[in-house]
């Protein structure tokens, strides 16, 4: 079977809601909450990644027709690598996940606690092109508070992957609603998506906007409230 033939095979073994790849297209689907990932996904050390990845990267390169004897391409196989799995996609490690004390409110204070213009940079899992975004993250304590560094650390843990803007602001959410113990979150994303600002539709000017609001942020009053604190 040629490399032709393979994909092909590949291709028609792969359907998302009953739609094949190819119906799907450039729209924006996902399969749910979790990120997809092999039983085995880290049977294999980090460096041993780096490597296979460099090894691969560099076919990629050469298929394109590009002269990796070139002084500014020959080290890019191995940079690839390195940013792939310590920096851009070191999310989908659970070893990297923020590590989280809690403590008391002891100042009593009862109302909503907002983190915003928390900048980030994903990746779109559809064709591996970043996502560039702020994220808006509130909660109101149910007796217990968290470090405010840790929110923007756990916006940044799950924007670290391959990534769905709507899976990324459910994981958000529900990461912050398992830590805090309380259903009172609120999570809203506001991002650009280079997977259509620079190639396909080319619309350099849109926004895309995804919400989550629990417990008592969940009422039109509170989101009103919200709404004026990050105005």
């Amino acid at each position: 079977m040629n490399t032709k033939e393979l994909v092909k095979s590949k291709q028609n073994g792969h359907n998302l809601n009953a739609f094949a790849i190819d119906d799907i297209g450039d729209d924006h689907l996902y399969t749910g909450l979790e990120t997809p990932m092999k039983p085995d996904a880290f049977k294999i050390s980090d460096e041993e990644k780096k490597e296979k990845i460099a090894i691969l990267f560099e076919e990629i390169m050469d298929t394109m027709g590009l002269d990796l004897t070139d002084d500014s391409l020959k080290g890019t196989p191995k940079r690839v690598a390195k940013m792939y799995i310590d920096e851009i996609f070191s999310g989908l490690n659970p070893a990297n996940k923020p590590q989280v004390a809690l403590f008391d409110n002891k100042y009593q204070y009862n109302q909503m606690l907002v983190e915003k213009n928390i900048t980030f940079y994903s990746n779109c899992e559809h064709h591996f092109v970043p996502i560039i975004g702020k994220a808006h993250v509130a909660y109101i304590s149910s007796g217990k508070v968290i470090g405010l560094s840790k929110l923007n650390r756990f916006v940044q843990y799950y924007a670290k992957r391959p990534q769905v803007q709507e899976r990324l602001t459910n994981q958000i959410a529900e990461e912050l609603k398992s830590i805090l113990q309380t259903d009172d979150v609120a999570v809203i994303i506001d991002a650009k998506h280079l997977c259509v600002s620079s190639r396909g539709i080319k619309d350099d000017t849109s926004s895309t906007v995804t919400a989550y609001y629990g417990g008592v942020f969940n009422t039109s009053q509170k989101i009103t409230e919200l709404q004026n604190y990050l105005k």
